[in-house]
C-alpha cells in the first residue's frame, strides 16, 4: 500500500480535466462520489431528518446524488439548494434531475428542522468568503459539528490550507475526501474544521494522478517508511546497531541530553553516549545506567569523540555561549548525520547562512514554529502554507527540516515531504522535543535515510503521546517507545501482506 497523497486544488482540477480524456466521464465520477458520501453517512448514522445542502457546482452535484441514494434507502431526506434546480447545468443538473425527494431553497424559513446536515455547497475549490444563505447555514450549524458531514472539505475552508477565506466556515464531524487528501485535511486550524477525514476512491484513472504531477506531500505513517524501519538480524550485536552521541549542556542543563540519549537507546541504537562538559559529569553519572558517559573538556575533544558516532544530537539545553556555534559546526563537519534541535536555532538566529553552509543532506533540523522563524525569518508568512514553508526551508538548508506542531511537516531537500497526523496536545510539555530528537538519532544511527528517520520519529513520538494521554511528562515517553515500534512493525507486516 502506498502512502496517501496530499494534493493541491490545482492538481485536483487537473485530474478532473484529465479524466474524460482518459475515458472516465465526469458524470461517472460524480455518481461515485455521491455514492461514497451516502455510504459514509449511512455507516456512521441511523436514519434521521437529513438536509443535504447543495451548491451550484460539482460539489453540489455530489450532494444531489447522495440525497437520491439516501432517499432510496428510506431516509427522511431533503435538499436545500443554493440555486434553483432549473439554473443548474451539466453534470450537476443531471444529478439534480434524478432526485425525487423534497427540494427547498437554502435558508427558506419553511425548511424542516434537520438532525443531520450534509454540506455539499462548495468543497475545497472555493476561493471567496461564504455569503448570504451559505454563510447563514454555516453559522446555524456551527454549534453542532458532530451532526455535519462535509463533501470534500467543509464549505468556507480554504482547500490549500492557507489563510481564512472569511470569518465563517462550516465545521464537520466527518469529512469525505475523494481519491486524495488536500492540505486543509492535514494542516491546522483547518484539520480541526474537517473533523475525521476519510478518503473514498471514486474511480479516478491512475493516469490522471500522473498528469497532475507529484503530490505536494504524503500522509506520514508506516506505509511511507515501514519498509526501512530497522529490524536487527539474528547476528546483531550492540556495535552493529549504531552508536548515538548526545552533546550535553552544562551543570544545570543536563536533563535534556539524558532524555534524548535514553530515547535513542529505546529507538534501537546499540550504543548511546552522552558527551558531557567536565562540570556536569557527576550529575550525569548519578543518573545514567545503560547510557554511557564521556567527559568532553573542549572542542578538540568533541571533534575526536564524534569520529566514533553513527549519529549525533546537539542543541537540547546546549546553552547560548558564542563558542557553542563552533561545537555545532564541528558536529556538522563530522562524518555522522546530526539532529540539530533547540538552542541551535537561537545560536544561529542572525547567522543562518553559516549554519546552512555547514549542513549536509543527511542532517535533520527539528525546530518548532518560533525556532523555525529564527533561522527562516518570514518564510512562514510568505509561504501559502506550512507544507510550502517546510519544503522551502529544506531547500535553503540543504537538509531535512521537521517543522514541529500539531501538524508536523517533514521536508527533505530532494522534494519529499510528509505531514504527520499522529499525536496529542498532551505532548506540549517540557522535554518532549528532546525525546523526538533522540528517537530520530536512534533511527539514523541504524542506517535509516534522514527523511524517513525524521518521518518515522515523528509518527512514533505521536503514537507514544496518544498511548500515554493525559498527565504524560517527557520522562514517560521513552518507556512507551517499544509499544509504538511494535505497532509500526506490525502495521508494516500487514501492509506487506496486503501488497502481496
Amino acid at each position: 500500500m502506498s502512502p496517501t497523497p496530499i494534493i493541491s486544488i490545482a492538481q485536483m482540477r487537473a485530474m478532473d480535466a484529465a479524466a474524460p480524456l482518459l475515458g472516465v466521464p465526469t458524470r461517472g465520477l460524480m455518481e461515485n462520489a455521491g455514492e461514497a458520501l451516502a455510504q459514509s453517512v449511512m455507516a456512521r448514522f441511523s436514519p434521521r431528518p437529513t438536509a443535504v445542502l447543495c451548491g451550484p457546482g460539482a460539489n453540489g452535484g455530489d450532494g444531489w446524488v447522495c440525497a437520491r441514494l439516501l432517499h432510496r434507502a428510506g431516509w427522511p431526506v431533503w435538499v436545500e439548494t443554493l440555486v434553483s434546480r432549473d439554473a443548474l447545468r451539466g453534470d450537476p443538473a443531471d444529478a439534480a434531475a434524478a432526485f425525487a425527494g423534497p427540494i427547498m431553497a437554502l435558508g427558506d424559513p419553511a425548511c424542516p428542522t434537520a438532525a443531520l446536515a450534509v454540506d455539499a455547497l462548495f468543497g475545497a475549490g472555493l476561493n471567496k468568503p461564504l455569503e448570504g444563505a451559505a454563510r447563514a447555514a454555516a453559522l446555524a450549524w456551527a454549534y453542532r459539528p458532530e451532526a455535519v458531514v462535509a463533501a470534500d472539505t467543509p464549505s468556507g475552508v480554504p482547500g490549500d490550507g492557507g489563510p481564512p477565506l472569511g470569518d465563517v466556515a462550516f465545521r464537520a464531524g466527518l469529512t469525505v475526501s475523494f481519491e486524495a487528501l488536500k492540505p486543509a485535511h492535514v494542516l491546522e486550524p483547518w484539520r480541526s474544521f474537517c473533523g475525521e477525514t476519510i478518503i473514498a476512491s471514486i474511480g479516478m484513472p491512475p493516469q490522471a494522478f500522473a498528469s497532475a504531477g507529484a503530490p505536494l506531500a504524503t500522509a506520514n505513517g508506516p506505509a511511507l517508511w515501514g519498509a526501512a524501519l530497522p529490524r536487527p538480524g539474528v547476528e546483531a550485536h550492540k556495535h552493529s546497531r549504531g552508536h548515538v552521541m548526545v552533546v550535553s549542556g552544562g551543570l544545570v542543563q543536563t536533563g535534556a541530553a539524558r532524555l534524548a540519549a535514553i530515547s535513542a537507546l529505546r529507538a534501537g541504537a546499540g550504543l548511546v553516549t552522552v558527551l558531557s562538559p567536565p562540570d556536569a559529569v557527576r550529575v550525569h553519572a548519578a543518573h545514567l545506567t545503560a547510557v554511557m558517559l564521556r567527559e568532553i573538556p573542549d572542542l578538540v575533544a568533541l571533534e575526536a569523540a564524534i569520529k566514533e558516532a553513527d549519529a549525533v544530537v546537539i542543541g537540547p539545553a546546549l546553552g547560548l555561549a558564542a563558542d557553542f556555534q563552533d561545537h555545532v559546526l564541528a558536529v556538522c563537519r563530522g562524518g555522522a548525520p546530526a539532529v540539530l534541535d533547540a538552542d541551535v536555532f537561537s545560536l544561529f538566529r542572525d547567522q543562518a547562512q553559516i549554519l546552512f553552509q555547514a549542513l549536509r543532506p543527511s542532517d535533520v533540523l527539528t525546530p518548532h514554529r518560533g525556532e523555525f522563524q529564527r533561522v527562516f525569518p518570514e518564510l512562514l508568512e510568505v509561504s501559502p502554507n506550512r507544507i510550502a514553508a517546510a519544503k522551502a526551508a529544506a531547500t535553503l538548508a540543504r537538509a531535512t527540516v521537521l517543522l514541529k506542531g500539531p501538524d508536523t511537516v517533514i521536508a527533505a531537500p530532494d522534494g519529499r515531504c510528509a505531514v504527520n497526523g499522529a499525536g496529542t496536545p498532551y505532548l506540549a510539555t517540557a522535554g518532549s522535543g528532546d525525546v523526538l530528537a533522540g528517537v530520530i538519532a536512534g533511527l539514523l544511527a541504524q542506517g535509516m535515510d534522514s527523511f524517513l528517520a525524521a518521518s518515522a520519529g515523528a509518527w512514533l513520538h505521536g503514537q507514544c503521546g496518544e498511548a500515554l494521554g493525559p498527565g504524560l511528562i517527557a520522562e514517560d515517553l521513552p518507556s512507551a517507545l517499544p509499544g509504538a515500534l511494535r505497532s509500526a512493525l506490525e502495521r508494516r507486516s500487514t501492509l506487506g501482506e496486503t501488497e502481496a
